[in-house]
């Protein structure tokens, strides 16, 4: 059974009418990016928001995020980043941010015939992520409920090393070793969901894709220099789209949010059609 899976992340949204870094409109950006969504042919089954969802942690940031999301018309799976208020996220959006016993936001759904996994990196007060072994174990015991189906993993922090030195320094610090001999045991896990980067990096990780995508907001610069500062830039937003075909293969697309001239067809003007679309 196909499935289409949807991902936002690092919206970084304020309470209304706040700009981040008192210019950046993450709330308008967002709107383009779901508008970008809503003309897309093939409607996703499901959107999985992978952390940073607020700027702020704040009740009122979590307020606006969830009037911008209205008109997102499928389940929803969200999970914290870094940014994030864990309780504040579920008191928000106790049906898609469920608690497990623990008191983490991790949980599992079933999207077509794909598994999603949702874990939770979260250290409170903190910007780097961690994977404690209670965190471990319930994702070992997720994961032996599902040997038999297509999985995919949602979590804010990339267990892997990106280059971006700044980054890397509050990237996920504890139980990457752990994560990748458990990923090995799972060939089921086609990819790692992530979050954080604000840009689409890929790497093979514990035997499968893990991958960060754009920010439906700004971009961190792409310096990789070890001792590059942290700098953000208004590179093109973007959004994922995971698509689960009937033999149970995964193939992943990265779209972009900013407006567009086309589709054209083939064998036609398109100079005609070009002007025309920049009137």
């Amino acid at each position: 059974m196909s499935a289409l899976l949807l991902q936002l992340t690092d919206l970084h949204i304020l309470p209304a009418g706040e700009l981040a870094y008192g210019q950046i409109d993450t709330a308008g950006l967002l709107q383009q990016t779901l508008r970008a969504v809503a003309a897309l042919e093939r409607r996703p089954d499901a959107a999985v928001l992978t952390g940073d969802l607020v700027d702020n942690g704040s009740a009122a940031a979590y307020a606006q995020l969830r009037t911008l999301l209205a008109p997102l018309d499928m389940p929803l799976y969200l999970l914290p980043g870094n940014h994030d208020d864990r309780q504040q996220l579920h008191q928000a959006f106790p049906e898609a941010a469920p608690l497990n016993a623990d008191g983490f936001v991790q949980y599992t759904a079933d999207i077509g015939g794909l598994r999603l996994i949702v874990l939770d990196t979260l250290v409170p007060e903190a910007s780097h992520g961690a994977l404690c072994p209670r965190r471990l174990s319930w994702l070992s015991d997720a994961l032996e409920d599902c040997r038999d189906r297509p999985v995919v993993i949602a979590m804010h922090h990339p267990p892997f090393t990106t280059g971006i030195d700044h980054m890397d320094k509050i990237g996920l610090l504890e139980g990457v070793s752990e994560l990748d001999a458990l990923l090995r045991r799972h060939p089921q896990v086609q990819r790692l969901l992530c979050g954080h980067m604000h840009r689409p990096i890929q790497c093979l990780f514990g035997g499968t894709l893990a991958c960060t995508l754009p920010s439906t907001a700004h971009q961190l610069a792409l310096d990789l220099p070890d001792d590059a500062p942290a700098q953000w830039t208004m590179e093109p937003p973007g959004f994922g789209l995971h698509l689960l075909d009937d033999q149970g293969l995964m193939v992943s697309h990265l779209g972009t949010s900013t407006p567009f001239a086309g589709p054209f067809p083939f064998g036609t003007d398109s100079t005609q059609l070009l002007a025309q679309a920049t009137v």
